[in-house]
């Protein structure tokens, strides 16, 4: 495993330190442009009663179908990060680019999951999926075709018809992540995608995440407060510091893309990572 502190990236932007690109070989190499790139941001948030820093001098590139994982304790500013490559929230200082073009607004060419689900009560499976084509006002045909694609990806096959009520917590979250994959994004962000499921559940929801990174190529940024789905997911965890929130250092894992879930928590790569990671968390930062 080959850890890579955060100023590597931070002075020498789309560059790593030799061999950091690990079993992957997905890390940004120099000159490349990468889907997601964040230099020296700060963001500071400004009331009547005192002014907070969430952010400060963050800088990563994240190449083209690379799998990061964001860890940190909680207030770090880890889903502050996600907003701002979606456009959502616009930095005080740095900038962000996706796929080299400066983000300036909201995006429309990402997709985004969230914590819960948030699907609609009245719509079944298959129609919660289909809203993200009438948003943007996609091809029926396409749109029809690319969800049933996605329900037999995500293992929904059978329960299109179905209504919110009807599905576990896991399936309802297979539907959002369906939604957020519809127009085919070149990146994926996600914000506790799995937070709110049982052990179970969600380490099935990790055996498929993995998998269906791996089928559809798409770059995702993951922000977990569990060090171990960090790990077994991503191909780099990057480990941020209690607010104002910098980056501490950047773990490259040097695990295979395609990952069985058992064998991969007995790899010594896997334990070595997530000790380090708890090291510099502390145990009372972070949780699995």
């Amino acid at each position: 495993m080959t850890m890579t502190r955060d100023t590597s990236l931070r002075d020498s932007p789309g560059t790593t330190a030799p061999g950091a690109a690990g079993d992957s070989g997905k890390t940004a190499e120099a000159g490349a442009a990468a889907a997601v790139g964040l230099e020296k941001i700060a963001v500071r948030f400004r009331s009547r009663r005192r002014d907070v820093t969430a952010l400060h001098e963050v800088s990563l590139d994240v190449a083209m179908g690379e799998f990061v994982a964001i860890v940190g304790p909680s207030g770090c500013g880890k889903s502050t990060l996600l907003k701002l490559v979606a456009g959502l929230l616009k930095p005080s200082a740095g900038q962000v680019r996706l796929n080299g073009e400066q983000v300036n607004g909201p995006r429309h060419d990402i997709g985004y999951v969230f914590q819960r689900a948030a699907l609609l009560e009245w719509r079944s499976a298959r129609r919660n999926i289909l809203i993200q084509a009438e948003m943007r006002r996609m091809p029926s045909v396409l749109a029809r075709a690319r969800a049933d694609e996605l329900i037999a990806m995500t293992g929904l096959t059978g329960f299109e018809d179905a209504y919110p009520h009807e599905l576990s917590g896991g399936m309802q979250q297979r539907v959002a992540l369906c939604r957020a994959l519809l127009h085919e994004p070149p990146v994926l962000l996600m914000d506790e995608p799995f937070g709110a499921l049982d052990a179970l559940t969600r380490e099935q929801m990790n055996m498929e995440l993995n998998r269906i990174w791996r089928e559809t190529g798409t770059t995702v940024l993951l922000v977990t407060h569990s060090i171990s789905e960090a790990v077994y997911l991503a191909d780099r965890v990057v480990v941020m510091s209690p607010r104002p929130g910098t980056i501490t250092e950047i773990i490259d894992v040097g695990l295979p893309a395609e990952r069985d879930y058992t064998q991969t928590l007995a790899r010594p790569e896997f334990h070595e990572a997530t000790g380090h990671i708890r090291d510099l968390l502390g145990a009372a930062s972070a949780h699995d």
